[in-house]
């Protein structure tokens, strides 16, 4: 499919002065009430941070939100949910997650692990019967660590969905049929290669674990327990309140609609949509183990190793970065219309969100701005 038309011929570009204004007043209105843990001085520089990320990426809307002392204290929105009719971003403002959706995945998995429901060192088949044998076998902790050797998507689209695509699929077993027949880019646990597909494969693994279609296992095992009320998969074709419309900005340098995506061949991966709010309460609900014992936390957030001793840097479901003199806890994501960036500090109790409605702009940037803004942190 072609991208979808632009904004009724209307190619939009901020107004730096006007653009700043908006987005200033927008971000003033839409701020949650608990504030008092960020100084004022602090809420202005964050705000100035993102004003300017803003227009320099013509970024239409923003959702962000600050966790500090383990609870979250700080969210808004900036700038537009919706061009086309005005609507402003606000902290309840839905957008996709993209890739972030990986740690909310890996937190179920390891949740049914501690429920004896799991082994992460069983062969995937156990649980997913409908996933062909391979010439080794797949542990469900290779696919979250990205050690499984399942491809990611295909560069030339030979074989994978198109990039513009509003097929849908109805189940996880259909979604295997993208790649179950293709072979392995490694043979498992020799290699870190990052797969979206990988966790399609373990949305049919918790599914066969938990007796329990994915999208209700997360609702009332993750969303609820952490207060994320609105979190929910990207239905493509589903009216959702509160719902981003999504962004792309051509050569020309002209903000247009994003292309056409169904994501329900990749929710466990790719496929969920969320508020600034919502993504503060999950990380205030892990950094209090509401949703994981500690052992289990610790070993989400432990490096995993290829079979030679090499450290991969990224956990089950988490990467990992030291920086700022901090370990730090983090994700992004990008998929059409979005970009998106997360991260927790456990030392600090402290975390961050950003969620935006464009794609292919540095959404971990930001974050690691408005980090080191509330944390007081220097380069």
């Amino acid at each position: 499919m072609k991208r979808a038309a632009c904004l009724n011929n209307r190619n939009w570009r901020p107004f730096p002065i006007l653009f700043l204004l908006l987005v200033y007043l927008t971000a003033a209105s839409g701020a949650v009430a608990q504030q008092r843990s960020l100084t004022p001085e602090k809420r202005a520089e964050i705000e100035k941070a993102i004003s300017s990320f803003m227009s320099a990426n013509s970024v239409p809307g923003i959702g962000a939100a600050v966790v500090l002392d383990g609870e979250p204290v700080w969210s808004a929105g900036f700038g537009m949910a919706d061009l086309e009719n005005s609507s402003p971003a606000t902290p309840s403002t839905l957008f996709r997650l993209g890739s972030i959706s990986k740690p909310i995945t890996a937190v179920a998995i390891l949740q049914l692990n501690e429920r004896g429901k799991l082994d992460l060192e069983t062969p995937v088949q156990k649980y997913c019967p409908a996933f062909p044998q391979k010439d080794s076998p797949i542990t469900t902790r290779e696919l979250l660590g990205h050690l499984g050797g399942i491809r990611h998507y295909n560069l030339d689209g030979k074989g994978d969905i198109p990039e513009d695509s509003a097929r849908h699929f109805a189940s996880m077993e259909e979604s295997l049929q993208i790649f179950a027949g293709d072979p392995l880019v490694a043979k498992p646990g020799t290699k870190f290669a990052y797969s979206t597909y990988g966790y399609t494969l373990l949305g049919c693994v918790l599914e066969g674990a938990a007796s329990q279609k994915y999208v209700d296992y997360v609702r009332e095992n993750i969303f609820k327990p952490a207060g994320m009320a609105q979190t929910q998969a990207d239905d493509f074709f589903a009216v959702i309140p509160h719902r981003s419309r999504w962004y792309h900005k051509d050569k020309a340098g002209l903000v247009r609609n994003a292309g056409v995506l169904d994501s329900s061949y990749k929710i466990p991966g790719g496929g969920l949509i969320s508020s600034a709010d919502d993504m503060a309460q999950f990380e205030a609900a892990i950094l209090a183990d509401k949703l994981l014992q500690r052992p289990t936390r610790d070993l989400m957030w432990t490096s995993e190793k290829t079979a030679d001793g090499k450290m991969t840097g990224y956990g089950l479901g988490w990467g990992l970065v030291d920086k700022f003199g901090l370990h730090i806890l983090a994700h992004t994501g990008g998929q059409q219309g979005t970009s998106t960036a997360f991260a927790v500090v456990p030392e600090r109790r402290a975390g961050v969100v950003v969620l935006a409605n464009m794609d292919n702009v540095d959404s971990g940037s930001l974050a690691d701005e408005i980090l080191k803004i509330v944390l007081d942190l220097k380069d």
